[in-house]
């Protein structure tokens, strides 16, 4: 275990560390119990946390296990360079609450599971990319704008002929997001692009913070 001024995956402020001491002096058994933070996925341009309490026995190999003040902090292998010189603060904002300010950022892999890295690669710099981008931005999204939605191209495989949209806004989560992508975005495509063999939505529906239509179940 490392001490805070050499453990430099996550600190806490001042204000943190009170409110998280506190937290800690609710539970029942609070000796071995450290605070544990991962990444758990992307949210927007930036990534998604996950912040609870468990045993520091529990550290699985590989994990980062530091000391800051009287809290001890577990990272996950898998999350520890997408944290490392990040600090938790507290935030008055809103009601008051913790916050993650992390100088780290997503991968455009991370941020666009679903596409393989060489096509990303590739960019939406060629003819039929721009094409696809102007069909988007002039057929799709002023239609779907009404409900808060947008659909942009994140990548295309001019080889294959493939499109890679991404969905925000009231589209993101929404139930009806499949038919929008079958009837409306791929239709529009399609017709301005002939040669496109698939439409692909790598759109993240489950983070959908604002869906137009709610779920029938």
């Amino acid at each position: 275990m490392t001490s805070a001024t050499s453990f430099d995956v996550l600190t806490l402020t001042e204000e943190a560390r009170n409110v998280v001491l506190d937290a800690l002096a609710n539970e029942e058994t609070n000796s071995t119990l450290a605070l544990w933070v991962e990444v758990t996925g992307t949210v927007g341009a930036g990534y998604s946390y996950d912040l609870y309490f468990s045993d520091v026995a529990d550290a699985p190999d590989g994990a980062a296990v530091g000391q800051d003040g009287d809290i001890t902090i577990v990272v996950p292998s898998a999350s520890v360079e997408r944290l490392r010189g990040s600090r938790l603060e507290f935030a008055t904002d809103g009601g008051g609450g913790l916050v993650l300010v992390n100088p780290n950022h997503p991968s455009s892999e991370e941020l666009n599971p679903g596409v393989p890295a060489e096509i990303l690669a590739m960019g939406i710099e060629s003819e039929l990319a721009k094409l696809a981008i102007q069909v988007l931005d002039d057929q799709v999204n002023p239609s779907i704008a009404s409900h808060g939605g947008r659909a942009d191209l994140v990548a295309l495989d001019d080889a294959q002929k493939v499109a890679y949209i991404k969905m925000s806004g009231g589209c993101q989560g929404c139930s009806m997001s499949r038919m929008t992508l079958s009837q409306g975005i791929e239709t529009a495509l399609r017709g301005a692009i002939p040669e496109l063999t698939d439409v692909r939505d790598i759109t993240d529906h489950a983070s959908g913070v604002n869906p137009f239509y709610a779920d029938a179940h």
